[in-house]
């Protein structure tokens, strides 16, 4: 095997092994409930953030969807599971390409901050959005599904506060860096 293949493979099985675990672990957070006053949430949303901060567009998305879908599966909630495999892929996204776009406005670790507030918040307004549309027209529920709107925004602000509180700690002890060295895929 070259060593031009040798690298390919490595990145292949390291990004599969990655978007595995990060799916795994989106799952079990979703499965997670935290109750408040006022309702729960669960720490689904703070996975997700994470993710796709950490393994990027294309893999942080599928795990983030998959791992959401399958929570869904798993707790009996399967009629929700294509909407969440879609929502969840699609804040995944939104998340990414909105910090990436706002990247160089972070010029230090308050800025940064700022940044990531603004792509979760958008990343969460996707969600809220998102299943408000499928309750509503998919599901047939008219304007009952406006229900979930304040169950949806809790959640939804949860994963905000969780994912950029962990997104900033993680960045400020330089892991991913350092898992991306360990496995010789350093930024260039």
């Amino acid at each position: 095997m070259s060593e031009a293949s040798s690298k390919k493979m490595k990145f292949s099985i390291f990004s599969l092994c990655t978007c595995a675990f990060l799916a795994a672990l989106v799952c079990v957070c979703t499965l997670l409930y935290i109750p408040l006053p006022i309702g729960y949430f669960n720490l689904g949303d703070i996975a997700l953030l994470v993710s796709v901060w950490f393994a990027g567009p294309v893999w942080g998305t599928v795990a983030a969807a998959l791992g959401s879908a399958l929570a869904d599966i798993i707790s009996g909630y399967v009629v929700y599971a294509p909407a969440t495999l879609v929502i969840k892929a699609l804040m995944a996204l939104c998340a990414y390409f909105v910090a990436f776009g706002l990247k160089k406005m972070a010029r230090n670790f308050v800025l940064d901050g700022v940044v990531q507030v603004i792509a979760a918040v958008c990343a969460e307004l996707v969600m809220v959005g998102g299943y408000l549309f499928y309750e509503a027209i998919i599901l047939g529920l008219g304007a009952g599904a406006f229900v979930s709107i304040a169950g949806n925004a809790l959640q939804g602000a949860c994963g905000v506060v969780g994912g950029v509180t962990l997104i900033l700690t993680l960045k400020r002890t330089g892991i991913k860096e350092k898992l991306l060295r360990s496995v010789g895929r350093e930024k260039k």
